[in-house]
């Protein structure tokens, strides 16, 4: 029989929990995390919703502005103080300048808090005394530091298999040549030299780096990340090692395999679980952005390469046993957008197409991940919009083109950049090499008006990953 201290004790218990949920309704939080790949426009993303959540004068469907709920927004401290503050003002500079330019890539983690008051159409809410605020993190991190997670489910043997295999086809086998020669002479099952080490590791990230910088090919599964943004890591051994193939003879103890594949393996442990343990565990919500008008432009390798990096990416997104990402953040992540970025490159009546394209891609993968109880949602947005739909007429043929300044000119140009289709089973031979989007200028008069940086659907991505805990 429970006596008077199992009573009080299970009373204070009761009364901590109701406590932690009223806080939970006064001040709920949620933490965001926005990545994406190579030139997807994150850092434009991030600085696009905080002028945006700021401002709101631009966001008719996050519900809580439509509703007249929405009071106001402020910046606050971020709870990472070793972490690198997002530098929301110097983008916004850069993009309200007098001479608007586009700020800096990502290339290292930052983070930024936001504090957003609102009045709650929740009747348990509304009877609270204070107007609840939401907290909302926003963790912005390079594309190729999610990417690496396709890594913790691979061998050396593995990966350097793969790695060869694509470094064989074009447009890699051109970037790989230095690197692939220099393989060609060497016997994995010899024994190690730190500074033969050092020059296959060296010419290896040098490749990397050249696929990454090609403007034409436009590939994005391009591994290990830190490979190409060391940060801390520059000059570790862990940043040393290469593919290497198959030995001819025993590689043993001490060999050049042996050792390439012990710090393969150094790497997914030390710094790929690290990474994601401290900060994608605290995740609720994702954002992976992708410049599908950059793929198209550069052909079919560049498609292939971006629905691989696709796959990895949902691959790290599955829950239960044997997703890595359950592992190492017990599944918290609930939703998952999906956004074609730069929609303003096409006509507003290619927006439904573009979405669709991108659904297409990873379909198969969002499938399994919505099975196992997350939610996946794609979607097609400008975040900072750079032109205007027009109309023209061509022999008889009304056109829906596109009016803004391109990179390289100084004055708007009307131009129709063409018909997407809307799966990526509609894209045949014929279609490959004709698709030329441009890319534009912000245009000039950016914020001038106050109401928030112009867009297309960021109020609509909004609502679907925070609009729940403004309600």
């Amino acid at each position: 029989m429970a006596g008077l201290g199992d009573w009080a004790d299970a009373g204070r218990d009761a009364l901590g929990r109701i406590g932690e949920a009223a806080r939970g309704l006064l001040a709920p939080e949620l933490r965001l995390g926005v990545t994406g790949l190579r030139r997807s426009g994150k850092t434009v993303f991030v600085t696009s919703v905080l002028d945006n959540l700021l401002k709101a004068g631009r966001l008719p469907f996050l519900d809580a502005v439509a509703e007249g709920r929405y009071r106001a927004a402020q910046l606050r401290p971020q709870p990472d103080w070793a972490v690198p503050r997002f530098a929301y003002e110097r983008h916004l500079a850069a993009l309200t300048a007098a001479e608007p330019d586009w700020p800096a890539a990502t290339s290292a983690v930052s983070e930024i808090r936001l504090a957003v008051r609102f009045e709650s159409g929740s009747m348990i809410r509304r009877n609270l005394p204070a107007a609840p605020t939401l907290t909302l993190d926003i963790v912005d991190y390079p594309g190729e530091w999610l990417i690496d997670l396709g890594l913790l489910d691979q061998d050396f043997e593995t990966w350097s298999r793969t790695t060869l295999d694509l470094a064989a086809r074009e447009p890699r086998r051109s970037l790989a040549a230095e690197w692939v020669a220099a393989l060609a002479g060497t016997d994995p099952a010899a024994p190690f030299s730190e500074g033969e080490g050092r020059r296959l590791g060296d010419l290896y990230a040098s490749y990397l780096r050249a696929c990454r910088d090609a403007p034409t090919a436009h590939l994005s599964l391009l591994q290990p990340g830190r490979f190409l943004e060391p940060g801390e890591l520059e000059g570790s051994p862990m940043l040393t090692f290469c593919p290497l193939p198959a030995a001819a003879g025993r590689a043993g103890r001490g060999s050049l395999h042996a050792t390439f594949s012990a710090r393969f393996e150094a790497y997914k442990r030390k710094v790929v679980q690290v990474f994601f343990a401290e900060h994608f565990r605290r995740l609720d919500r994702q954002v992976v952005l992708v410049d599908l008008l950059g793929a198209l432009n550069a052909g079919p390798a560049a498609l292939d390469d971006m629905r691989a990096a696709l796959d990895q990416i949902l691959g790290a997104f599955r829950h239960g046993r044997a997703g890595w990402l359950a592992r190492l953040t017990g599944g918290r992540i609930d939703r998952v957008l999906f956004a074609a970025t730069k929609a303003d490159h096409v006509a507003s009546n290619q927006h439904g197409n573009l979405k669709s394209l991108l659904a297409g891609f990873v379909a198969e993968r969002a499938r399994a991940v919505r099975f196992q109880g997350a939610e996946v949602e794609c979607m097609a947005l400008a975040a900072v919009k750079c032109t205007e739909t027009v109309t023209t007429e061509h022999d008889g043929r009304q056109l829906y083109c596109v009016q803004g300044i391109p990179l390289g000119r100084d004055r708007p140009t009307v131009l129709f950049p063409g018909e997407l289709p809307d799966h990526p089973g509609r894209i045949g031979p014929d279609d490959l090499g004709r698709f030329s989007f441009l890319s534009f200028r912000p245009p000039p008069g950016l914020g001038r008006d106050g109401r928030g940086l112009p867009n297309i659907r960021l109020d609509t991505a909004l609502q679907y990953l925070i609009g729940d805990r403004l309600a």
